[in-house]
């Protein structure tokens, strides 16, 4: 079988088994056929990358007509326009959001101030060394507007006290009042309860 044949000087030699090569036929088809080898990756530099992008961009876009500087003017004044309609809608959203974030989040409602009504406050005595004048102490207990923790603070202010009924460690009431002195805006109204 195995026979030689010439051509043009080169010699050829048929296959001697087919019954072999027709089962590694059927051995590779009942396989999963391999996949061909992945083609190489060519490695481009990010600045030769982004010089590529906007080479392609710069294709894609359109050669626009010759538009004279008032037509592009009217454009830019157009697109400014829709922008900052854009931006104020969004401003008044977020506004009316914080407002009512804010709102649900004041545990203690804010002191209002009304016309012709003095403001008045309870504190603890803290000094009555000067002649008619009582220094308080205002504690003020407050939640925080973001952590929502109590925040304890105080802050001390003078207030008159014409006959010395006051004295260090009472709870008095204070009322404000015109200046009185260089510090005093306050006068007191009543010993709430007296110090042990």
């Amino acid at each position: 079988m195995s026979e030689e044949i010439e051509n043009n000087g080169t010699t050829e030699e048929p296959v001697e088994d087919a019954p072999a090569s027709e089962a590694a036929e059927a051995t590779s088809e009942s396989a999963a056929p391999s996949p061909a080898p992945p083609e190489p990756v060519e490695v481009v530099a990010p600045k030769e990358r982004r010089a590529r992008a906007r080479a392609a961009k710069a294709a894609k876009v359109p050669v626009a007509a010759a538009r004279t500087p008032e037509e592009r003017q009217s454009e830019r004044e157009e697109t400014r326009r829709k922008k900052a309609a854009a931006r104020r809608l969004e401003r008044q959203q977020a506004r009316a959001k914080h407002q009512a974030q804010a709102h649900e989040r004041s545990a203690t409602p804010p002191r209002g101030h009304e016309v012709g009504q003095q403001k008045t406050r309870q504190g603890v005595v803290v000094s009555d060394k000067a002649e008619k004048t009582i220094t308080v102490r205002i504690d003020v207990a407050r939640r925080h507007r973001r952590y929502q923790k109590i925040v304890r603070t105080s802050n001390t202010l003078h207030a008159h006290d014409e006959r010395g009924e006051a004295h260090v460690g009472d709870t008095v009431i204070v009322r404000e009042c015109r200046p009185l002195s260089r510090t005093k805006r306050w006068r007191l109204v009543e010993v709430l309860e007296r110090a042990e």
